[in-house]
């Protein structure tokens, strides 16, 4: 039997020196907790860092400039061994919550308070934190802030509550078996939808997911795209138009993937590969081919998946194809006069 006790006290205790570090302390901080050669991961702008410095000059220390008195709250935080590489791995979800004072990647502060969700993944090993994953949705920040880079979604988005039950929050390490259990369930259901994606068809009938899914399933996509509430809405709200709207679709695989107890979770760089035929988002087609990451956080209620937190790198999937809402973004609500 696997214990996690040692990683989850390392990744709470860097948790709460970060969320109390002054802005000179953060670099400390990192330094303090991260092995040498610690690589991190974020969605765009932010890409890839390696080492302490690069990752508190780039991610941290702006978000904390901009974001004041900034509180991380976490709505679920599991551990496991990654089903992919063996290394253990510790996940915290939720929103990092405070006074929006200071403009952050080109948009307009609000002086209000303000969320931004998030999804990190830390692998520990020998006592120090090697890799993160650290996924937010910035255009949910940007719907928050009063602006919209994209056309009207298809799905609902708002500030997402964590699991109906409340119980999210892993500090002890949850029953093995429970975990494996999450875990082929969660499996299964990759494999149905991976199936259907070889063969190219163009929709998805109800049953497919019905043999995983709880019918009434809740799916919090990212902004752009967000929540949908029941497998019917699910399916015209989200999965349709992915399906029917993006092409050659491959799965290139997970970083990290494993269970703990009733939840589940993994990302991918990249997960996915597509090319855009026209309609998702609301945007029209072409022909250019972009990978996609994503991060998926599940939850079994009994023996069906009920609750699915998303996250997909939208802002990076569009860059690709040559539209970078960050930086149109920056120029419309900063313009440069002449």
């Amino acid at each position: 039997m696997n214990n996690y006790q040692d990683e989850k006290k390392i990744v709470m205790n860097y948790f709460q020196a970060l969320e109390k570090a002054s802005l000179k302390d953060v670099e400390g901080v990192l330094k303090e907790y991260t092995s040498e050669n610690y690589l991190w991961r974020g969605v765009y702008p932010f890409r890839e860092q390696q080492g302490s410095h690069a990752v508190a000059t780039a991610f941290w220390i702006p978000l904390l400039k901009s974001i004041k008195r900034l509180q991380r709250r976490q709505d679920i935080f599991i551990a496991g061994t990654n089903e992919i590489g063996g290394e253990k791995w510790v996940m915290s979800m939720g929103h990092f919550m405070g006074l929006f004072d200071e403009d952050w990647l080109g948009i307009p502060r609000t002086g209000k308070m303000i969320n931004l969700r998030y999804a990190e993944f830390n692998c520990v090993e020998d006592g120090k934190i090697t890799q993160t994953g650290l996924f937010v949705d910035i255009i949910g920040f940007m719907l928050q802030a009063g602006i919209n880079p994209l056309p009207p979604s298809t799905g609902t988005y708002y500030v997402y509550p964590g699991p109906k039950n409340h119980d999210g929050l892993l500090f002890e390490d949850a029953n093995p078996e429970e975990g494996i259990k999450t875990l082929n369930l969660v499996n299964q259901m990759v494999n149905d939808l991976s199936e259907l994606n070889k063969n190219e068809e163009a929709g998805c009938p109800p049953h497919v997911l019905e043999r995983s899914w709880s019918e009434d399933m809740i799916w919090y996509g990212p902004g752009g795209i967000g929540a949908s509430y029941t497998i019917p809405r699910y399916q015209k709200q989200h999965q349709l138009p992915f399906r029917n709207n993006l092409k050659d679709k491959e799965f290139n695989g997970h970083v990290c993937r494993f269970a703990e107890g009733s939840f589940a979770c993994f990302f991918g760089w990249p997960n996915l590969s597509n090319t855009p035929t026209g309609g998702f988002l609301g945007l029209p087609g072409g022909n250019i081919r972009a990978d996609m990451q994503v991060v998926d956080v599940y939850y079994r209620d009994g023996e069906k998946l009920s609750e699915n937190w998303v996250f997909i790198d939208i802002p990076y999937w569009l860059k690709q194809q040559g539209v970078d809402i960050i930086q149109r973004t920056q120029e419309i609500m900063n313009p440069k006069l002449v």
